[in-house]
């Protein structure tokens, strides 16, 4: 058997109040070519309708376990914290439950990450509506560290994957956005994330997402500089600026890629 074969990815799912689309996401993982996975759902949801709905569905299925947390609600970070504890694999995978991925995604990216000694990487996405309708791309960049993510944060939390050597490090801060941001950042100083060329999964893009405002957005960015980054307020202004031309450029690129 292969080194491949016999390593177990931990596979993070925060779940709340997405009842419309995880059953496509839960289907999305279980059709993954690669099999040696589990699934840790963390029901972050005093609502506890769509909690036997998904038990319902995974009935049966030993390698998907899902957990309610105490107390109730603690915030998707706190979810995905929760759900590394948890893990037993030697890497950890994320994904939303309302993203998709392609069915080769965890084989393709665990492969890349083994030829390369990657202990982190990421892969190119699509962007994605409501309706699975294709609405962009984003293209992973083949190596990011801690100055080109400043300018630039592509990495989508779906595509990530991490070697549980590092898990130590691995905790999502106690905020409403940005938290997987901040996180990268953090990690870049240290490691470089490799990218990975390859689209293999999809991003959801919700009207209501806390963060599909344009304005919202850049202010969740300066907090991220001012705050955590601990930039002076001109360097912080500066990098939204730079952020701001950059969103742009990309928003212009996945037009042109549709």
């Amino acid at each position: 058997m292969s080194k491949k074969k016999k390593l177990l990815i931990s596979i993070i799912i925060p779940y709340y109040k997405k009842k419309k689309f995880i059953l496509q996401t839960l289907k999305s993982v279980i059709k993954q070519t690669f099999k040696n996975f589990e699934v840790i759902i963390i029901y972050d949801d005093s609502d506890l309708s769509d909690y036997y709905f998904i038990k319902n569905f995974i009935k049966g299925k030993k390698r998907i376990k899902i957990y309610r947390p105490y107390p109730f609600q603690i915030g998707v970070s706190k979810a995905r914290n929760f759900g590394i504890k948890k893990s037993r694999g030697s890497y950890l995978a994320f994904i939303d439950s309302d993203d998709l991925w392609k069915k080769n995604k965890l084989g393709v990216q665990l492969k890349t990450m083994l030829n390369s000694n990657a202990l982190i990487s990421h892969t190119s996405y699509s962007l994605i509506d409501e309706n699975n309708k294709i609405i962009g791309l984003m293209r992973a960049q083949k190596k990011l560290n801690y100055h080109n993510l400043l300018t630039s944060c592509d990495i989508g939390l779906s595509t990530v994957m991490i070697n549980s050597s590092i898990k130590s490090q691995i905790k999502f801060p106690n905020v409403k956005t940005k938290e997987d941001y901040i996180l990268w950042l953090k990690l870049s100083k240290k490691i470089n994330i490799l990218g990975i060329k390859r689209n293999l999964g999809s991003w959801r893009k919700l009207k209501s997402s806390l963060s599909s405002s344009i304005i919202q957005r850049l202010k969740d960015a300066f907090i991220v500089y001012y705050t955590y980054e601990k930039f002076t307020l001109i360097k912080s202004i500066i990098y939204v600026l730079i952020l701001s031309l950059n969103f742009f450029k990309k928003r212009l690129m996945q037009k042109l890629n549709r």
